[in-house]
């Protein structure tokens, strides 16, 4: 695999100066996001966050160690966030300060590890995700490994347009509705990826890939740790009882986290392959 077919990065051809410019630039990025409404889109039933997009962009274009910086930031953002100006009874969660009130020295820990950990991995794990698809589908296995990828992101649509309209409509037909438009728009983007595809290298598919595994990483741990460290305490928060808690988590996993992993994926996607362009200008 040549270098002239790898987006740059931190360790191939990224400038150390243009590196740093690119970090700082993902650094105000994130703090604008986090306490401005930029950090969300209106999707009609839900505001999906796209705080994670710079933080994501940043751990494939500067690497993970500046990833994880930016990954950081992104969870000090949300502790001070939840800690001044928080929104509603669960921000304990992400603040230590205001778990201590409810579980003590060990709510410290457990709101700083749902706060910082998942959010430092969102601007490590995505850095390894890209590469391994660029070099998947650059190797002697590219075309099938393209096709495998288009079929998991075809899947992936099809079970959050479902979701989507799952809980937007209110008829008795709402789930064959869903499924029927989630299949249509999987079986549409599936050939339309590859009839238009064929000749591109594995650079967008590395972006896609890159998108929704730093949504999902987020995703996938926070609301587990919510379960496992403050079920009682969440339950309270949200005036629902405790056996209810996993429906609500499992909920927003397959609602909320679908259709941001879908958001990440296409703004990354879309981002990356500019910034790969000015870069290579």
């Amino acid at each position: 695999m040549s270098e002239k077919n790898v987006a740059f990065t931190r360790d191939r051809s990224i400038p150390k100066s243009y590196e740093l410019v690119l970090t700082a630039l993902f650094t105000a990025i994130i703090v604008v996001m986090a306490f401005t409404p930029l950090g969300f889109i209106p999707l009609v039933v839900i505001n999906a966050t796209i705080i994670h997009i710079p933080v994501i962009l940043g751990a494939i274009f500067c690497g993970p160690k500046k990833g994880a910086f930016l990954g950081f930031v992104f969870g000090l953002t949300s502790f001070i966030k939840n800690t001044l100006m928080p929104t509603s009874m669960s921000a304990f969660v992400f603040s230590p300060i205001l778990a201590s009130s409810i579980d003590g020295a060990a709510g410290v820990v457990k709101s700083t590890i749902i706060c910082f950990v998942p959010r430092i991995l969102v601007g490590i794990i995505p850095y390894f995700v890209y590469r391994g698809i660029v070099k998947l589908t650059t190797s002697s296995h590219a075309k099938a490994a393209k096709v495998i990828s288009n079929l998991v992101i075809s899947v992936l649509l099809l079970v959050g347009i479902h979701a989507f309209f799952a809980k937007m409509l209110t008829t008795d037909s709402k789930e064959m509705i869903g499924w029927i438009s989630g299949a249509a728009a999987a079986v549409i983007y599936f050939i339309v990826v590859e009839l238009t595809g064929r000749k591109k290298d594995g650079r967008f598919l590395g972006y896609v890939y890159a998108g929704v595994t730093g949504a999902l990483t987020n995703t996938l741990l926070v609301m587990p740790m919510i379960y496992i460290f403050y079920k009682e305490a969440y339950a309270n928060a949200l005036s629902i009882e405790p056996g209810a808690v996993m429906g609500v988590i499992l909920g927003v996993i397959s609602f909320n986290g679908i259709i941001e992993a879908i958001v990440a994926a296409v703004l990354v996607a879309a981002i990356g392959m500019v910034l790969n362009k000015v870069h290579r200008r």
